[in-house]
């Protein structure tokens, strides 16, 4: 009896462990499915590219979607593709040793750079190097120093701040396309560029105002200039149209004065003492009338020869007018005896 129950036991231990065996078994394949099926797919975002490694061998997938691969077999890993930046000399704890740098002309001088790029490779940025992103930080650093090295401390403050940025924008793109990492410089900017003292950035603030102050000048001097000179053009030939018209009416005045002195001539060679006479009266003409001649007689009585008065005048006795007409006569003999003896 006590053989039969102890039988019974036995056969019903085994039932349980075969039974367990089976359980553990279960949850093994179905995590191992579990494992499998998660691992079996993944999916690449938009700003994202994804290489796959299989059995050492890595491909990109650029697709953006949900994509399968081999569990244990292929491994994925995903690269940023996005624009990313860093700062050059800029630290948030306030250390500045990788701004200082110094100038052609022996100045140090603190600049801070920005410096954007972008993975353009996905497999050269993660087999090409172990840290793409410090190696492009390293010749950026000396792209920036060998550049700000070749220019003044006032381009670098003041008026060379485009020029600097893309000769070393043209600088780090060389020397990336040499060595070939898979990402590619975006943009490089100053962000900012002080002396190293307060009291020289202020005196080089000094120096920008006056400067620009020197600009507003002269900007002032060419609008002033550009105002003036087409007024003063446009008086300089109202002045020599004047002169030309002057000049002109010079010359023809003087051509018809020697005209009529060329036909004097022609007249008096035919009739000399005639033409003599003539240019006399003429002369006389224009002399008389505006000569007053007065003559005194022996008595002191005043008579006004020439200009002849106005007839309108007042009553005088009649011994002043026959003494004027007397006059008259004797001036009008005397005038015609000095004729005759011309």
């Amino acid at each position: 009896m006590f053989g039969a129950k102890k039988k019974t036991t036995e056969n019903l231990y085994k039932f349980d462990r075969g039974k367990g065996k089976s359980a553990v078994g279960i949850i093994v394949a179905i995590a191992v499915l579990v494992i499998l099926v998660s691992g079996s797919y993944y999916s690449i975002q938009e700003e994202e590219q994804a290489v796959v490694c299989t059995f050492g061998s890595p491909k990109a997938v650029t697709t953006p979607g949900l994509h399968f691969k081999i569990p244990f077999i292929q491994t994925v890993n995903k690269v940023n593709t996005t624009i990313q930046g860093f700062s050059i000399g800029y630290h948030d704890d306030g250390e500045e040793d990788d701004a200082m740098m110094i100038t052609s002309d022996y100045n140090f001088i603190y600049v801070d750079f920005y410096a954007e790029y972008r993975v353009t490779d996905p497999v050269k940025a993660l087999y090409a190097s172990r840290n793409p992103e410090e190696i492009l930080k390293n010749i950026a650093q000396n792209c920036i120093r060998t550049t700000i090295g070749s220019y003044s401390v006032d381009s670098v403050l003041t008026t060379g701040k485009n020029e600097i940025q893309s000769n070393i924008k043209q600088m780090i793109l060389d020397k990336l396309e040499d060595y070939d990492i898979g990402i590619q410089l975006v943009n490089i900017t100053i962000q900012d560029a002080t002396p190293p003292t307060a009291e020289v950035e202020n005196a080089f603030k000094e120096v920008e105002t006056a400067k620009q102050g020197k600009e507003t000048a002269l900007n002032n001097a060419n609008k002033y200039r550009n105002e003036q000179i087409p007024n003063a053009e446009a008086e300089a030939d109202k002045i020599l149209q004047d002169a030309e018209a002057t000049k002109q009416e010079r010359i023809n005045e003087a051509n018809g004065q020697a005209a009529r002195f060329n036909s004097m001539f022609q007249e008096y060679a035919k009739y000399p003492e005639v033409t003599k006479k003539r240019m006399f009266y003429e002369a006389m003409e224009n002399i008389l009338p505006d000569v007053k001649v007065v003559i005194q007689s022996k008595d002191g009585n005043m008579n006004t020869i020439l200009p002849l008065d106005s007839f309108v005048s007042e009553e005088g006795d009649s011994s002043t007018t026959k003494t004027g007409g007397s006059i008259n006569s004797t001036v009008n003999a005397q005038t015609e005896d000095e004729q005759v003896e011309e």
